[in-house]
C-alpha cells in the first residue's frame, strides 16, 4: 500500500545550482568526508554509535539477501555520482543484479535502494534536498531511518516523486524490489541486542 507523500516539497530548493561541479569534488582530499549536492559542498560529521549500529545492521540483511538474488550492497563511503552537480556517500545502497554494472571505483548513477540514517546534524539535508535529488535521479526506494525513535520512513519513486509506502503485519516487502522484505520487529531487536539491551 503506498500513499501521496507531497505534492511539492515544503522546502525551498535552490533556485539555481552552486558554482561546484564533480571535478571540484574529485579533486577534494578524502578528509573531512563531504558530498556535493546540486552544486554545494556538506561535510559528513562522524556518526554515533547507535548510527552505526543501525547501518550495519541494515547492510548486514540487504547483503544477505544480495548474495541470494545477485545484486550487491554498500555501505558508505561510497562514492555515488547521480549528476555533475551531485555526488553523494548514502549510507547503505542496494544495487539489484540488473544494476550491478553502473560502477568499478564509484557508482555512476542512481542504485536501487538507498538508506539514510537520520543524524542531528543531517537530517534537513536527507529530508529535503538528498530526498529530491534521490526523486530526480530515478532512486527507486528511499528509507529514511529514525534511530532513535526506532521508525523507517519506505518511500517509492513514482515518475519523479516519492509516495510512501506502509509495512504490512510488522513487515516491509518492497513493490519494486521484490527480492526485500524487511521485519521491522526482528531488525530492531537486532540493533537492541547490538547496543547491548
Amino acid at each position: 500500500m503506498a500513499v501521496a507523500l507531497l505534492k511539492e516539497p515544503p522546502f525551498p530548493l535552490p533556485t539555481e545550482l552552486g558554482p561546484y561541479r564533480r571535478a571540484d569534488y574529485d579533486a577534494l582530499p578524502d578528509e573531512p568526508r563531504c558530498e556535493l549536492i546540486f552544486g554545494r559542498f556538506y561535510l559528513s560529521p562522524s556518526p554515533t554509535i547507535l548510527h552505526q549500529i543501525v547501518v550495519g545492521a541494515l547492510h548486514r540483511i540487504l547483503d544477505e539477501i544480495a548474495d541470494e538474488s545477485g545484486g550487491l550492497t554498500l555501505q558508505a563511503p561510497i562514492d555515488v555520482v547521480l549528476a555533475d552537480h551531485s555526488v553523494v556517500q548514502p549510507d547503505v545502497l542496494y544495487l539489484s543484479a540488473a544494476r550491478r554494472g553502473i560502477g568499478e571505483d564509484r557508482l555512476e548513477g542512481a542504485p536501487d535502494l538507498v538508506v539514510e540514517v537520520l543524524s542531528p546534524r543531517t537530517i534537513r539535508r536527507d529530508r529535503d534536498e538528498k530526498l529530491a535529488l534521490y526523486a530526480r535521479s530515478g532512486v527507486r526506494e528511499y528509507w529514511i531511518v529514525e534511530a532513535i525513535g526506532r521508525q523507517i520512513e519506505f518511500l517509492v519513486n513514482r515518475e519523479g516523486r516519492f509516495v510512501v509506502a506502509l509495512p504490512s503485519d510488522g513487515a516491509y516487502q518492497s513493490e519494486a524490489l521484490p527480492e526485500i522484505e524487511l521485519d521491522l520487529a526482528a531488525f530492531w531487536r537486532r540493533v537492541e541486542k547490538k547496543l547491548g539491551r
